[in-house]
C-alpha cells in the first residue's frame, strides 16, 4: 500500500513537472509568435507582398553586383565611345563652328580650339572643356558653347575692353581693366589709349581708372602713367606735363582734386612747364626747362609752389 501511493506521488510529481514544462515552453512558444505577429501586423502590407519585396530586393542586390562588375570592367565607356562612332559615321561630327560676339580678337583661335578636340562627335563632346579652353585666350572674359544638330557647334563670345597699353621688358600689351593681358601690339601699331609703365602696372590699372574718376576734366588728357616703386603714381599728360603724385589712395585723389582744381583756375597745362610734384602735401613744386626763367602761378598755385626743384624720384 505504501509502495503504491509513493508510485502515485512520484507520477503525480512527474505528470505535474512535465505539465509546468510543457506549459512554460508553450507560453515561450506563444511569446515568440506574437512578437512577430505584431510586427507583421504594424506593417501596411500583407504577408504575401513582403515576400515579393524581398525577392525583388534580393533581384536588386545581384542587380547591383553586375552593374559593378560592368563598370569596373569598363562596359559603359565602350558602350558610349561606340555609339560616339556610330553618330559621328552618321553624320553627327562638329564640321562647321559659328562664332559670335567677336569684334577685336583673332576669330582663328577659336576655331582652332573647337576643330581641335580629340572626340568631335556631337554625342560625346566634352562642351565644358571646350568653354574652358576658350576662357583659356586673353580676349575672351566669358564663353557659352552650344551644340546645333547636326554638325554645327555655335560660340558665343563675351571679349573684354581694353583700356590701356601696359609696357613692360621693351614690349607692348594691350590690357583690360583688370590688367589681363590681350594680345601684343607694335609700336607702329599703338591704339588711342594710355600707356602704363612699370613691374605690375597693369594690375593697377583698375586704381588708376579709379582715381582719375576724381578728375573727370583731366582724363581725356592722360596721356600715359608710370606706376613708380610698387605705391605710387606718375601722371603724364598729352601736353608733355608730368604729374606726381603721393603715395595712398586717398591721398593721391586729394592731389589730383587739388590740381585739377588749379589747372582750371590758373591754365597750368600747355605752359611749358616740364613736372608738377605734389608727393609733399604740404608743398606744390613746379620743375621748368633748364635755361627757362620761371613764371610766376597765380592764385591758388601762387600760394604752394616754389622755385623748380629736380627732386628725388620714386
Amino acid at each position: 500500500m505504501a509502495e503504491a501511493r509513493i508510485r502515485r506521488g512520484g507520477t503525480a510529481r512527474l505528470s505535474s513537472a512535465k505539465g509546468r514544462a510543457t506549459k512554460g515552453g508553450r507560453g515561450r512558444a506563444l511569446k515568440r509568435r506574437s512578437w512577430v505577429d505584431q510586427l507583421i501586423e504594424y506593417l501596411p502590407v500583407s504577408e504575401a507582398t513582403l515576400q515579393r519585396m524581398a525577392s525583388w530586393a534580393i533581384v536588386g542586390i545581384f542587380g547591383a553586383i553586375l552593374v559593378s562588375i560592368a563598370i569596373f570592367a569598363g562596359l559603359p565607356g565602350m558602350a558610349r565611345q561606340q555609339a560616339a562612332d556610330i553618330a559621328a559615321r552618321a553624320g553627327f561630327e562638329v564640321d562647321k563652328v559659328e562664332v559670335r560676339g567677336v569684334e577685336r580678337m583673332d576669330e582663328l583661335a577659336v576655331y582652332n580650339i573647337a576643330l581641335g578636340q580629340v572626340d568631335r562627335s556631337m554625342l560625346s563632346l566634352d562642351l565644358p572643356k571646350v568653354r574652358a579652353d576658350m576662357l583659356k585666350l586673353g580676349w575672351v572674359k566669358d564663353a557659352r558653347i552650344s551644340r546645333r544638330l547636326p554638325d554645327t557647334l555655335v560660340v558665343d563670345i563675351v571679349e573684354r575692353d581694353p583700356v590701356a597699353v601696359w609696357q613692360h621688358e621693351g614690349q607692348l600689351h594691350l590690357i583690360d581693366v583688370q590688367g589681363v593681358v590681350l594680345q601684343s601690339v607694335s609700336a607702329s601699331a599703338m591704339p588711342d589709349l594710355p600707356l602704363v609703365v612699370g613691374p605690375n602696372a597693369n594690375r593697377q590699372t583698375a586704381g588708376l581708372n579709379r582715381l582719375m574718376e576724381n578728375a573727370p576734366a583731366l582724363k581725356p588728357m592722360l596721356a600715359g602713367a608710370t606706376w613708380v616703386g610698387n605705391r605710387r603714381w606718375d601722371l603724364r599728360f598729352q601736353s608733355g606735363e608730368t604729374l606726381s603724385l603721393p603715395e595712398g589712395d586717398k591721398d593721391s585723389a586729394g592731389a589730383l582734386v587739388n590740381f585739377a582744381r588749379m589747372d582750371g583756375v590758373n591754365r597750368l597745362l600747355g605752359r611749358g612747364i616740364v613736372k608738377f610734384d605734389m608727393r609733399d602735401p604740404d608743398r606744390f613744386v613746379l620743375r621748368l626747362p633748364q635755361g627757362k626763367v620761371e613764371e610766376k602761378p597765380t592764385d591758388a598755385a601762387a600760394a604752394t609752389a616754389k622755385a623748380p626743384d629736380a627732386g628725388e624720384e620714386g
